[in-house]
Protein backbone atom coordinates (compact mmCIF):
# COMPACT_ATOMS: atom_id res chain seq x y z
CA UNK A 1 0.00 0.00 0.00
CA UNK A 2 1.15 3.68 -0.71
CA UNK A 3 2.46 5.66 1.77
CA UNK A 4 -0.01 8.18 0.87
CA UNK A 5 -2.98 5.67 1.54
CA UNK A 6 -4.45 6.41 5.06
CA UNK A 7 -3.44 3.06 7.10
CA UNK A 8 -7.23 2.50 8.17
CA UNK A 9 -8.17 1.98 4.77
CA UNK A 10 -8.98 -1.97 4.64
CA UNK A 11 -6.51 -2.68 1.50
CA UNK A 12 -6.81 -6.33 0.51
CA UNK A 13 -5.06 -8.02 -2.40
CA UNK A 14 -5.57 -11.32 -3.77
CA UNK A 15 -3.50 -13.82 -2.71
CA UNK A 16 -2.95 -15.11 -6.49
CA UNK A 17 0.36 -14.94 -7.99
CA UNK A 18 0.71 -11.77 -10.43
CA UNK A 19 1.62 -14.06 -13.28
CA UNK A 20 -0.96 -15.93 -12.52
CA UNK A 21 -3.50 -12.89 -12.70
CA UNK A 22 -1.35 -12.18 -16.03
CA UNK A 23 -1.46 -15.71 -17.90
CA UNK A 24 -5.51 -15.52 -16.89
CA UNK A 25 -5.90 -11.91 -18.50
CA UNK A 26 -3.85 -13.63 -21.44
CA UNK A 27 -6.59 -16.45 -21.29
CA UNK A 28 -9.52 -14.41 -21.49
CA UNK A 29 -8.32 -12.12 -23.95
CA UNK A 30 -7.61 -15.35 -26.56
CA UNK A 31 -10.90 -16.35 -25.16
CA UNK A 32 -13.11 -13.52 -26.08
CA UNK A 33 -11.12 -11.04 -27.99
CA UNK A 34 -8.33 -8.90 -27.15
CA UNK A 35 -10.18 -5.37 -27.60
CA UNK A 36 -12.31 -7.06 -24.38
CA UNK A 37 -9.54 -7.37 -22.16
CA UNK A 38 -8.11 -3.36 -20.88
CA UNK A 39 -4.89 -4.15 -18.39
CA UNK A 40 -5.28 -1.85 -15.00
CA UNK A 41 -7.74 0.11 -14.48
CA UNK A 42 -8.56 1.77 -17.82
CA UNK A 43 -6.63 4.89 -17.13
CA UNK A 44 -8.87 5.23 -13.65
CA UNK A 45 -12.00 4.92 -15.50
CA UNK A 46 -12.76 1.64 -12.96
CA UNK A 47 -11.57 2.71 -9.86
CA UNK A 48 -13.64 4.82 -7.12
CA UNK A 49 -13.76 8.11 -8.71
CA UNK A 50 -13.95 9.75 -5.67
CA UNK A 51 -10.99 8.13 -4.33
CA UNK A 52 -7.72 10.83 -4.13
CA UNK A 53 -5.20 9.53 -7.23
CA UNK A 54 -1.89 8.78 -4.97
CA UNK A 55 -4.43 5.99 -2.81
CA UNK A 56 -4.08 2.35 -3.84
CA UNK A 57 -6.79 0.63 -2.57
CA UNK A 58 -9.47 -0.87 -4.61
CA UNK A 59 -7.25 -1.36 -8.00
CA UNK A 60 -8.24 -3.79 -10.21
CA UNK A 61 -5.18 -5.73 -12.80
CA UNK A 62 -7.47 -5.65 -15.28
CA UNK A 63 -10.95 -5.19 -16.70
CA UNK A 64 -13.04 -7.88 -18.79
CA UNK A 65 -15.99 -6.93 -21.15
CA UNK A 66 -17.68 -10.34 -22.08
CA UNK A 67 -20.51 -9.59 -24.60
CA UNK A 68 -22.37 -12.78 -24.28
CA UNK A 69 -23.29 -15.35 -21.08
CA UNK A 70 -20.98 -18.26 -22.74
CA UNK A 71 -17.88 -15.34 -22.84
CA UNK A 72 -18.71 -15.32 -18.89
CA UNK A 73 -18.53 -18.91 -18.38
CA UNK A 74 -15.23 -18.79 -20.39
CA UNK A 75 -14.06 -15.57 -17.89
CA UNK A 76 -15.00 -17.75 -14.86
CA UNK A 77 -13.88 -20.53 -15.25
CA UNK A 78 -10.25 -19.58 -16.69
CA UNK A 79 -9.99 -17.42 -13.55
CA UNK A 80 -10.52 -20.18 -11.72
CA UNK A 81 -8.34 -22.20 -13.00
CA UNK A 82 -5.40 -19.68 -12.13
CA UNK A 83 -7.11 -19.11 -8.62
CA UNK A 84 -7.41 -15.21 -9.74
CA UNK A 85 -10.67 -13.45 -7.91
CA UNK A 86 -13.31 -11.88 -10.17
CA UNK A 87 -15.56 -8.48 -9.14
CA UNK A 88 -18.58 -8.29 -11.22
CA UNK A 89 -19.81 -4.80 -11.52
CA UNK A 90 -22.75 -3.17 -14.02
CA UNK A 91 -21.99 -0.31 -15.97
CA UNK A 92 -19.39 0.30 -12.87
CA UNK A 93 -21.01 3.63 -11.92
CA UNK A 94 -21.92 2.94 -8.03
CA UNK A 95 -20.45 6.28 -7.42
CA UNK A 96 -20.36 7.00 -3.80
CA UNK A 97 -20.38 3.18 -2.44
CA UNK A 98 -17.14 2.46 -4.43
CA UNK A 99 -17.63 2.83 -8.33
CA UNK A 100 -16.08 0.13 -10.31
CA UNK A 101 -13.22 -0.38 -8.04
CA UNK A 102 -13.11 -4.28 -6.26
CA UNK A 103 -13.10 -4.81 -2.89
CA UNK A 104 -10.07 -6.92 -2.99
CA UNK A 105 -7.18 -5.44 -5.34
CA UNK A 106 -4.62 -7.34 -7.95
CA UNK A 107 -8.03 -9.22 -9.29
CA UNK A 108 -10.27 -9.14 -12.39
CA UNK A 109 -13.12 -6.89 -12.79
CA UNK A 110 -15.84 -8.14 -15.13
CA UNK A 111 -17.65 -5.54 -16.88
CA UNK A 112 -21.05 -5.65 -18.68
CA UNK A 113 -20.97 -2.50 -20.74
CA UNK A 114 -21.02 -4.70 -23.67
CA UNK A 115 -24.42 -6.79 -22.57
CA UNK A 116 -26.23 -3.79 -22.79
CA UNK A 117 -29.12 -5.49 -24.98
CA UNK A 118 -32.42 -5.45 -24.14
CA UNK A 119 -33.89 -8.94 -25.37
CA UNK A 120 -37.73 -9.44 -25.08
CA UNK A 121 -40.33 -6.59 -24.15
CA UNK A 122 -43.52 -8.17 -23.74
CA UNK A 123 -46.38 -5.56 -23.41
CA UNK A 124 -49.46 -8.00 -22.76
CA UNK A 125 -47.89 -9.06 -19.24
CA UNK A 126 -45.87 -6.20 -19.06
CA UNK A 127 -41.97 -7.03 -18.53
CA UNK A 128 -38.73 -7.19 -20.24
CA UNK A 129 -35.66 -9.40 -20.07
CA UNK A 130 -32.30 -7.31 -20.53
CA UNK A 131 -28.72 -7.93 -20.23
CA UNK A 132 -27.34 -6.66 -16.74
CA UNK A 133 -25.45 -3.76 -18.36
CA UNK A 134 -28.44 -2.37 -19.90
CA UNK A 135 -28.64 1.03 -18.22
CA UNK A 136 -32.09 2.79 -17.36
CA UNK A 137 -31.71 5.15 -20.40
CA UNK A 138 -31.64 2.65 -22.93
CA UNK A 139 -34.12 0.52 -21.48
CA UNK A 140 -36.55 3.55 -21.20
CA UNK A 141 -35.38 4.45 -25.06
CA UNK A 142 -36.56 0.44 -26.23
CA UNK A 143 -39.63 0.70 -24.54
CA UNK A 144 -40.49 3.86 -26.26
CA UNK A 145 -39.01 2.90 -29.50
CA UNK A 146 -41.58 -0.08 -29.31
CA UNK A 147 -44.37 1.67 -28.69
CA UNK A 148 -45.10 0.19 -25.35
CA UNK A 149 -47.75 1.37 -23.12
CA UNK A 150 -45.23 0.67 -20.38
CA UNK A 151 -43.03 2.34 -17.91
CA UNK A 152 -40.00 1.62 -16.38
CA UNK A 153 -39.07 2.45 -12.49
CA UNK A 154 -36.02 4.30 -12.68
CA UNK A 155 -33.49 5.99 -10.06
CA UNK A 156 -31.88 9.56 -9.82
CA UNK A 157 -29.35 8.93 -12.31
CA UNK A 158 -30.17 6.94 -15.49
CA UNK A 159 -26.81 5.99 -16.51
CA UNK A 160 -26.56 3.02 -14.29
CA UNK A 161 -27.21 -0.32 -15.28
CA UNK A 162 -30.20 -2.57 -14.04
CA UNK A 163 -27.88 -5.38 -13.18
CA UNK A 164 -25.78 -3.51 -11.57
CA UNK A 165 -28.51 -1.68 -9.62
CA UNK A 166 -30.30 -4.88 -8.67
CA UNK A 167 -26.41 -6.00 -7.40
CA UNK A 168 -26.30 -3.88 -4.91
CA UNK A 169 -30.16 -2.79 -3.71
CA UNK A 170 -30.36 -0.14 -5.51
CA UNK A 171 -33.57 1.96 -5.27
CA UNK A 172 -36.05 3.66 -7.89
CA UNK A 173 -39.04 5.56 -7.60
CA UNK A 174 -42.14 3.85 -9.12
CA UNK A 175 -44.84 1.86 -7.62
CA UNK A 176 -42.73 -1.61 -8.74
CA UNK A 177 -39.46 0.22 -6.70
CA UNK A 178 -41.00 -0.55 -3.54
CA UNK A 179 -38.96 -3.39 -1.98
CA UNK A 180 -37.34 -4.31 -4.94
CA UNK A 181 -40.68 -5.76 -6.56
CA UNK A 182 -40.01 -5.11 -10.37
CA UNK A 183 -36.96 -7.68 -10.64
CA UNK A 184 -38.28 -11.08 -11.45
CA UNK A 185 -36.35 -14.33 -12.62
CA UNK A 186 -32.53 -14.25 -13.28
CA UNK A 187 -29.40 -16.63 -15.02
CA UNK A 188 -26.31 -16.54 -13.61
CA UNK A 189 -23.26 -18.02 -13.91
CA UNK A 190 -22.27 -19.76 -11.01
CA UNK A 191 -18.54 -20.45 -10.14
CA UNK A 192 -18.06 -23.41 -11.58
CA UNK A 193 -18.52 -21.45 -14.65
CA UNK A 194 -22.02 -23.06 -15.30
CA UNK A 195 -25.34 -21.86 -15.87
CA UNK A 196 -28.71 -21.85 -13.61
CA UNK A 197 -32.16 -19.64 -14.39
CA UNK A 198 -33.61 -19.10 -10.84
CA UNK A 199 -37.68 -19.58 -10.18
CA UNK A 200 -39.93 -21.35 -12.76
CA UNK A 201 -36.59 -20.58 -15.32
CA UNK A 202 -35.62 -23.76 -13.65
CA UNK A 203 -37.91 -25.42 -15.90
CA UNK A 204 -37.20 -26.12 -19.81
CA UNK A 205 -39.55 -24.00 -21.38
CA UNK A 206 -41.60 -22.63 -18.57
CA UNK A 207 -43.47 -19.30 -19.37
CA UNK A 208 -44.00 -18.04 -16.01
CA UNK A 209 -40.11 -17.61 -15.51
CA UNK A 210 -40.60 -13.92 -15.40
CA UNK A 211 -44.09 -13.55 -14.16
CA UNK A 212 -43.81 -15.96 -10.57
CA UNK A 213 -41.14 -14.69 -7.73
CA UNK A 214 -40.77 -18.39 -6.12
CA UNK A 215 -39.62 -21.61 -6.61
CA UNK A 216 -40.36 -24.99 -6.07
CA UNK A 217 -38.27 -25.35 -2.68
CA UNK A 218 -36.00 -22.58 -1.60
CA UNK A 219 -36.24 -19.61 -3.16
CA UNK A 220 -32.71 -18.49 -3.86
CA UNK A 221 -32.82 -14.95 -6.69
CA UNK A 222 -32.59 -13.25 -3.29
CA UNK A 223 -29.17 -14.88 -2.80
CA UNK A 224 -27.88 -12.72 -5.80
CA UNK A 225 -28.74 -9.45 -4.53
CA UNK A 226 -25.36 -8.05 -2.90
CA UNK A 227 -24.45 -11.71 -3.00
CA UNK A 228 -21.10 -13.41 -4.18
CA UNK A 229 -22.32 -16.42 -5.04
CA UNK A 230 -22.44 -16.15 -9.02
CA UNK A 231 -23.07 -13.44 -11.62
CA UNK A 232 -26.33 -12.26 -12.73
CA UNK A 233 -26.23 -12.48 -17.05
CA UNK A 234 -29.87 -12.44 -17.75
CA UNK A 235 -32.84 -10.87 -15.24
CA UNK A 236 -36.35 -10.23 -16.20
CA UNK A 237 -37.40 -6.32 -15.22
CA UNK A 238 -41.69 -5.78 -14.05
CA UNK A 239 -42.90 -2.78 -16.11
CA UNK A 240 -46.10 -0.55 -15.04
CA UNK A 241 -48.51 0.19 -17.68
CA UNK A 242 -48.68 3.93 -17.95
CA UNK A 243 -51.71 5.25 -16.23
CA UNK A 244 -53.45 7.91 -17.48
CA UNK A 245 -52.69 10.50 -15.18
CA UNK A 246 -49.67 11.11 -13.00
CA UNK A 247 -50.67 13.67 -10.34
CA UNK A 248 -46.87 15.23 -9.01
CA UNK A 249 -46.93 16.37 -5.06
CA UNK A 250 -44.75 17.99 -3.48
CA UNK A 251 -45.13 18.46 0.35
CA UNK A 252 -42.99 21.61 2.65
CA UNK A 253 -42.68 21.58 6.44
CA UNK A 254 -41.20 24.65 7.92
CA UNK A 255 -39.33 23.51 11.29
CA UNK A 256 -37.45 20.25 11.97
CA UNK A 257 -40.27 18.73 14.54
CA UNK A 258 -42.64 19.11 11.75
CA UNK A 259 -40.60 16.03 10.37
CA UNK A 260 -42.64 13.46 13.08
CA UNK A 261 -46.54 14.79 12.05
CA UNK A 262 -45.42 14.77 8.29
CA UNK A 263 -43.75 11.12 8.91
CA UNK A 264 -46.56 9.28 10.98
CA UNK A 265 -48.94 10.93 8.21
CA UNK A 266 -47.27 9.67 5.12
CA UNK A 267 -47.30 6.24 6.77
CA UNK A 268 -50.98 6.19 7.35
CA UNK A 269 -51.52 7.04 3.60
CA UNK A 270 -48.82 4.81 2.75
CA UNK A 271 -50.69 1.84 4.93
CA UNK A 272 -53.85 2.59 3.99
CA UNK A 273 -53.05 2.62 -0.37
CA UNK A 274 -53.20 6.26 -0.56
CA UNK A 275 -50.19 7.10 -1.82
CA UNK A 276 -48.08 3.90 -3.71
CA UNK A 277 -44.43 4.09 -5.20
CA UNK A 278 -41.63 5.13 -2.97
CA UNK A 279 -41.32 8.64 -1.58
CA UNK A 280 -38.73 10.65 -0.39
CA UNK A 281 -38.36 13.32 2.12
CA UNK A 282 -35.06 15.64 1.14
CA UNK A 283 -33.96 18.44 3.51
CA UNK A 284 -33.03 21.59 2.75
CA UNK A 285 -29.21 21.42 1.63
CA UNK A 286 -30.16 18.52 0.06
CA UNK A 287 -32.10 20.32 -2.40
CA UNK A 288 -29.64 22.92 -2.14
CA UNK A 289 -26.92 20.40 -3.62
CA UNK A 290 -28.78 19.67 -6.50
CA UNK A 291 -28.87 22.93 -7.99
CA UNK A 292 -25.42 25.07 -7.43
CA UNK A 293 -22.26 23.86 -4.95
CA UNK A 294 -21.68 24.62 -1.41
CA UNK A 295 -19.90 28.35 -2.33
CA UNK A 296 -22.95 29.51 -3.80
CA UNK A 297 -25.17 29.63 -1.03
CA UNK A 298 -22.61 30.10 1.83
CA UNK A 299 -19.00 31.83 0.90
CA UNK A 300 -17.18 30.32 4.56
CA UNK A 301 -15.73 27.47 3.45
CA UNK A 302 -14.85 25.94 7.61
CA UNK A 303 -17.64 25.09 9.83
CA UNK A 304 -21.23 23.87 8.88
CA UNK A 305 -23.94 26.33 7.30
CA UNK A 306 -25.84 27.41 10.02
CA UNK A 307 -29.81 27.04 10.65
CA UNK A 308 -30.31 30.76 10.03
CA UNK A 309 -28.68 30.27 6.41
CA UNK A 310 -30.29 27.33 5.93
CA UNK A 311 -33.84 28.92 6.74
CA UNK A 312 -32.89 31.90 4.28
CA UNK A 313 -31.51 28.90 1.37
CA UNK A 314 -35.23 27.32 2.08
CA UNK A 315 -36.97 30.89 0.89
CA UNK A 316 -34.82 31.47 -1.74
CA UNK A 317 -35.04 27.63 -3.21
CA UNK A 318 -39.05 28.20 -2.21
CA UNK A 319 -39.08 24.53 0.32
CA UNK A 320 -39.05 24.18 3.50
CA UNK A 321 -36.62 22.34 6.24
CA UNK A 322 -38.17 19.12 4.46
CA UNK A 323 -39.29 18.66 1.66
CA UNK A 324 -41.81 15.32 0.74
CA UNK A 325 -41.83 14.21 -2.95
CA UNK A 326 -44.59 11.54 -4.01
CA UNK A 327 -46.69 10.76 -6.94
CA UNK A 328 -50.13 9.01 -7.81
CA UNK A 329 -50.46 6.69 -10.68
CA UNK A 330 -54.06 6.28 -12.11
CA UNK A 331 -56.88 7.83 -13.36
CA UNK A 332 -57.58 11.23 -13.51
CA UNK A 333 -60.62 10.95 -10.93
CA UNK A 334 -59.21 8.75 -8.51
CA UNK A 335 -55.74 10.86 -8.15
CA UNK A 336 -57.95 13.86 -7.64
CA UNK A 337 -59.79 12.02 -5.09
CA UNK A 338 -56.74 10.92 -3.27
CA UNK A 339 -55.29 14.42 -3.73
CA UNK A 340 -57.99 15.68 -1.79
CA UNK A 341 -57.24 13.27 0.92
CA UNK A 342 -53.60 13.79 1.06
CA UNK A 343 -54.42 17.95 1.24
CA UNK A 344 -56.84 16.80 4.39
CA UNK A 345 -54.22 15.14 5.73
CA UNK A 346 -51.29 16.69 5.67
CA UNK A 347 -52.84 19.98 6.40
CA UNK A 348 -53.02 19.66 9.88
CA UNK A 349 -49.63 20.44 10.10
CA UNK A 350 -48.91 24.38 10.80
CA UNK A 351 -47.84 25.86 8.24
CA UNK A 352 -47.21 23.33 5.73
CA UNK A 353 -47.36 23.70 1.93
CA UNK A 354 -48.99 21.31 -0.56
CA UNK A 355 -48.37 21.84 -3.93
CA UNK A 356 -49.31 19.27 -7.30
CA UNK A 357 -49.57 19.05 -10.65
CA UNK A 358 -51.23 16.63 -12.89
CA UNK A 359 -50.21 15.58 -15.89
CA UNK A 360 -50.65 12.72 -19.36
CA UNK A 361 -48.05 10.69 -20.94
CA UNK A 362 -47.48 13.01 -23.51
CA UNK A 363 -45.72 15.74 -20.82
CA UNK A 364 -43.70 13.49 -19.01
CA UNK A 365 -40.20 13.44 -21.10
CA UNK A 366 -40.31 17.74 -21.06
CA UNK A 367 -41.43 17.71 -17.25
CA UNK A 368 -39.04 20.74 -16.02
CA UNK A 369 -38.87 19.75 -12.10
CA UNK A 370 -35.90 16.07 -13.30
CA UNK A 371 -37.70 14.63 -9.76
CA UNK A 372 -40.94 14.98 -11.36
CA UNK A 373 -39.03 13.23 -14.34
CA UNK A 374 -37.86 10.36 -12.20
CA UNK A 375 -41.16 9.61 -10.97
CA UNK A 376 -42.77 9.72 -14.47
CA UNK A 377 -40.58 7.13 -14.90
CA UNK A 378 -37.90 9.43 -16.90
CA UNK A 379 -34.30 8.57 -16.78
CA UNK A 380 -32.04 11.45 -16.30
CA UNK A 381 -28.62 12.97 -15.18
CA UNK A 382 -30.01 16.20 -13.26
CA UNK A 383 -28.93 15.76 -9.91
CA UNK A 384 -25.25 14.71 -10.55
CA UNK A 385 -24.02 18.16 -9.36
CA UNK A 386 -24.93 16.52 -5.99
CA UNK A 387 -21.49 15.46 -5.70
CA UNK A 388 -20.02 18.57 -6.07
CA UNK A 389 -20.83 20.40 -3.29
CA UNK A 390 -18.36 20.62 -2.04
CA UNK A 391 -15.01 20.49 -4.43
CA UNK A 392 -16.73 21.75 -7.92
CA UNK A 393 -15.96 19.37 -10.91
CA UNK A 394 -13.44 17.70 -8.30
CA UNK A 395 -16.62 16.63 -5.44
CA UNK A 396 -16.72 13.20 -4.14
CA UNK A 397 -19.24 11.78 -1.67
CA UNK A 398 -19.68 8.82 0.14
CA UNK A 399 -23.62 7.91 1.50
CA UNK A 400 -24.35 6.40 4.96
CA UNK A 401 -27.86 3.94 4.73
CA UNK A 402 -29.12 2.94 7.82
CA UNK A 403 -32.70 1.49 7.46
CA UNK A 404 -35.33 2.99 10.13
CA UNK A 405 -38.48 2.59 10.88
CA UNK A 406 -41.51 4.51 9.45
CA UNK A 407 -42.52 6.18 12.73
CA UNK A 408 -42.25 10.33 13.03
CA UNK A 409 -40.73 9.92 16.64
CA UNK A 410 -38.29 7.60 15.70
CA UNK A 411 -37.06 9.23 12.20
CA UNK A 412 -36.53 12.94 14.24
CA UNK A 413 -34.82 11.18 16.54
CA UNK A 414 -32.22 9.82 14.35
CA UNK A 415 -32.15 12.51 11.97
CA UNK A 416 -31.09 14.77 14.76
CA UNK A 417 -28.52 12.44 16.07
CA UNK A 418 -27.22 12.12 12.68
CA UNK A 419 -27.15 15.96 12.15
CA UNK A 420 -25.12 16.35 15.48
CA UNK A 421 -22.85 13.91 13.83
CA UNK A 422 -22.28 15.42 10.89
CA UNK A 423 -22.23 19.03 12.85
CA UNK A 424 -19.49 17.78 15.66
CA UNK A 425 -17.27 17.20 12.50
CA UNK A 426 -17.63 20.12 10.76
CA UNK A 427 -19.67 18.66 7.45
CA UNK A 428 -23.20 19.79 6.68
CA UNK A 429 -25.99 17.45 7.36
CA UNK A 430 -27.44 16.29 3.84
CA UNK A 431 -30.29 13.91 4.00
CA UNK A 432 -32.39 11.83 1.76
CA UNK A 433 -35.32 9.80 3.12
CA UNK A 434 -36.32 7.06 1.23
CA UNK A 435 -39.99 5.47 2.25
CA UNK A 436 -39.07 1.73 0.20
CA UNK A 437 -42.07 0.14 1.78
CA UNK A 438 -45.28 0.93 3.70
CA UNK A 439 -43.36 0.52 7.36
CA UNK A 440 -39.51 1.44 6.56
CA UNK A 441 -37.60 4.37 5.31
CA UNK A 442 -33.59 4.23 4.19
CA UNK A 443 -32.45 6.93 5.46
CA UNK A 444 -29.66 8.28 3.12
CA UNK A 445 -26.90 10.92 4.42
CA UNK A 446 -23.81 12.39 2.46
CA UNK A 447 -20.63 13.17 3.37
CA UNK A 448 -19.19 15.47 0.18
CA UNK A 449 -15.52 16.58 -0.11
CA UNK A 450 -12.55 17.49 -2.43
CA UNK A 451 -11.24 14.65 -4.04
CA UNK A 452 -7.80 16.94 -4.92
CA UNK A 453 -7.71 17.52 -1.27
CA UNK A 454 -6.02 14.05 0.34
CA UNK A 455 -6.41 14.90 4.07
CA UNK A 456 -9.91 15.91 3.65
CA UNK A 457 -11.09 13.00 1.95
CA UNK A 458 -9.25 10.71 4.07
CA UNK A 459 -10.82 12.87 7.27
CA UNK A 460 -14.51 12.18 5.26
CA UNK A 461 -13.62 8.52 5.28
CA UNK A 462 -13.03 8.56 9.39
CA UNK A 463 -16.22 10.10 10.28
CA UNK A 464 -18.05 8.25 7.99
CA UNK A 465 -16.56 4.98 9.66
CA UNK A 466 -17.29 6.69 12.97
CA UNK A 467 -21.46 6.68 12.03
CA UNK A 468 -21.06 3.48 11.15
CA UNK A 469 -19.74 2.07 14.29
CA UNK A 470 -21.43 4.53 16.60
CA UNK A 471 -24.76 4.32 14.38
CA UNK A 472 -24.68 0.37 15.07
CA UNK A 473 -24.53 0.66 19.15
CA UNK A 474 -27.60 2.69 19.02
CA UNK A 475 -29.13 -0.38 16.82
CA UNK A 476 -29.21 0.85 13.11
CA UNK A 477 -27.76 -0.68 10.08
CA UNK A 478 -27.04 0.07 6.54
CA UNK A 479 -28.44 -1.23 3.62
CA UNK A 480 -25.75 -0.93 1.71
CA UNK A 481 -22.30 -0.08 1.92
CA UNK A 482 -18.79 1.54 0.63
CA UNK A 483 -16.17 -1.00 -0.10
CA UNK A 484 -14.11 0.61 2.48
CA UNK A 485 -17.11 -0.05 5.20
CA UNK A 486 -18.84 -3.56 3.86
CA UNK A 487 -16.71 -5.11 6.75
CA UNK A 488 -17.45 -2.58 9.38
CA UNK A 489 -21.50 -2.84 8.62
CA UNK A 490 -21.75 -6.16 8.22
CA UNK A 491 -20.05 -6.17 11.72
CA UNK A 492 -22.77 -4.56 13.06
CA UNK A 493 -25.12 -7.39 12.33
CA UNK A 494 -23.90 -9.20 15.35
CA UNK A 495 -27.00 -11.36 16.80
CA UNK A 496 -26.28 -14.86 18.06
CA UNK A 497 -22.67 -14.29 17.57
CA UNK A 498 -22.90 -13.03 13.86
CA UNK A 499 -24.96 -16.51 13.05
CA UNK A 500 -25.97 -14.75 9.87
CA UNK A 501 -22.75 -13.94 8.98
CA UNK A 502 -21.51 -17.92 9.57
CA UNK A 503 -24.45 -19.12 7.76
CA UNK A 504 -24.01 -17.38 4.77
CA UNK A 505 -20.07 -17.31 4.72
CA UNK A 506 -21.16 -21.66 4.99
CA UNK A 507 -23.46 -20.81 1.36
CA UNK A 508 -20.27 -18.80 0.45
CA UNK A 509 -17.78 -21.57 0.73
CA UNK A 510 -19.87 -24.46 -0.40
CA UNK A 511 -21.17 -23.11 -4.00
CA UNK A 512 -17.30 -21.09 -4.50
CA UNK A 513 -14.91 -23.29 -2.40
CA UNK A 514 -12.12 -21.36 -3.91
CA UNK A 515 -13.95 -17.61 -3.07
CA UNK A 516 -12.84 -16.48 -6.60
CA UNK A 517 -16.54 -14.26 -7.33
CA UNK A 518 -16.61 -10.66 -5.80
CA UNK A 519 -15.07 -11.53 -2.06
CA UNK A 520 -15.48 -9.53 0.82
CA UNK A 521 -18.76 -7.83 -1.35
CA UNK A 522 -20.82 -6.74 1.76
CA UNK A 523 -18.70 -8.03 4.57
CA UNK A 524 -19.24 -12.09 3.12
CA UNK A 525 -15.79 -13.37 2.84
CA UNK A 526 -14.63 -16.79 1.11
CA UNK A 527 -12.66 -19.09 3.84
CA UNK A 528 -9.39 -18.48 2.62
CA UNK A 529 -9.50 -14.59 2.70
CA UNK A 530 -11.93 -14.69 6.06
CA UNK A 531 -8.64 -13.55 8.09
CA UNK A 532 -8.58 -10.06 6.09
CA UNK A 533 -11.60 -8.85 7.97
Amino acid sequence: MSRTTPAFIPAVRTAADSDEVRAALREIAAAIGEDRVILGDGGGEYRDPYQPEGWEAFETAGVVQPDRTEDVQAIVRIAAAHGVPVWAQGQGRNNGYGGAAPRVSGGITVNFRRMNRVLEIDEELGYAVVEPGVSFAELYDAVEAAGADLMVSVPDLGWGSMGGNQQDNGLTYLPYGKDWRNICGLEVVTADGGLLRTGMGAMEGNDSWHLYRRSLGPTIEPLFFQGSFGIVTRLGVWLMPKPEAITHVHIDVTRDEDLIPLVDTLRRLRLDGTIDGVPCILNTLLIASTIAPRSHWYEPEEGVIPDRVIDEIAERIGVGRWHLRLALYGDRPVNEHNLAKIERAFGGIPDARIRSTTTGPDEWADLPDPSDRVYAGVPNQDWTTMSGWRGGTHGGHMSFTPVAPLTGRQTYELQMWLKSQFERNGIDHTADLIVVNERSLCSVAGITFDVDDAAATAEAYRVMQELVREAGRIGYGEYRAHLHFMDLAQEQFGYGDHAYRRFVEKIKDAVDPQGILSPGRHGIWPAALRGER
